[in-house]
């Protein structure tokens, strides 16, 4: 049971680290925004994809101390 709030811990700051991490760059180019009259799309494809190495990084890092 001591292994759950190590995790929950890990978890929180890690969420904590992508919020901050979105807030400082916001839109990177890249990312895909369509204008029409008065609809917007933002598709974030460049952010998705630095998303996802951090989380990959991050993840291979506490695998290994398994």
């Amino acid at each position: 049971m001591t292994e759950f709030p190590k995790l929950l811990m890990v978890l929180g700051g890690i969420l904590l680290f992508i919020g901050l991490f979105m807030q400082v760059v916001g839109r990177l180019p890249g990312d895909i925004v369509v204008k029409k009259g008065n609809f917007t799309f933002f598709f974030p494809i460049v952010t998705c994809i630095v998303i996802s190495l951090l989380l990959t990084f991050i993840f291979s890092f506490l695998g290994r101390f398994k």
